[in-house]
């Protein structure tokens, strides 16, 4: 065949294929591209293996950021699937909590109180947080990975594949993946080195677990399967 016959045989073979790719619903960012990180799956596909990579490591720290009616909240975060886990947790003006679990008890040291007698008497103290204690209740819920993990899954569907970035903060390289909910859209970031672990995620949590509300939250995963010691605080 002469070359010009051939350049123009794959010319159009190639447009052939993309007008297929379209036909199918195939976005560019859904195309098989031999070159691209998890080229042979889908976005849903990627989240999935994103989520038991995640959900199975060892360890893994976390830093959250979101808001409260309290204001702004920050955790930072180390928890294993044992479920030993310390946290530290900022309520903007409110004050510091922080959560130490191991074996199944919890104590607490905070700067947070009804009082200022209260918080005198709390200050620089661990205890045993009392029942109903709203932002103990919180601090170990970020114990829980599933808390974020748990929030995502239902939203996987709705993953669309994008470009490869560097996650803010790490060296990694991610594949960003976003989607969309009733509330707004969501976006994670999913290591192409190694295992697909979660390294970012953006989306709304409630504020309380309850179904009180929802807020923006960026949560960073960092350090898998990276062990931790934690001693049990003395009270």
């Amino acid at each position: 065949m002469p070359l010009l016959a051939r350049a123009s045989a794959a010319t159009l073979s190639a447009a052939t294929a993309l007008a297929l790719a379209t036909a199918c619903g195939m976005l560019p960012e859904d195309a098989p591209d031999a070159t691209a990180p998890y080229a042979r799956l889908t976005g849903p596909e990627v989240v999935n293996k994103a989520l038991a990579a995640t959900r199975a490591a060892k360890s893994v720290r976390m830093a959250v950021e979101t808001t409260s009616p309290e204001g702004p909240v920050e955790a930072f975060v180390a928890t294993d699937i044992r479920g030993t886990c310390t946290v530290t947790l900022s309520l903007g003006a409110t004050g510091t909590m922080e959560l130490v679990r191991t074996g199944g008890t919890v104590r607490t040291r905070s700067d947070i109180g009804t009082t200022a007698t209260d918080t005198a008497d709390r200050a620089g103290r661990w205890t045993k947080p009392a029942p109903g204690d709203r932002h103990a209740e919180l601090a170990e819920r970020y114990c829980d990975r599933e808390t974020f993990l748990g929030t995502l899954a239902p939203q996987g569907g709705t993953a669309r594949k994008g470009r490869t970035t560097t996650t803010s903060g790490s060296d990694a390289p991610a594949l960003t993946v976003t989607g969309g909910t009733a509330e707004g859209k969501w976006a994670a970031d999913i290591a192409t080195t190694g295992k697909p672990f979660l390294l970012k995620l953006k989306l709304r949590l409630p504020h309380d677990g309850t179904g009180g509300g929802t807020a923006p939250a960026t949560v960073e995963f960092s350090a898998f399967d990276q062990p931790f010691t934690v001693n049990a605080p003395k009270t």
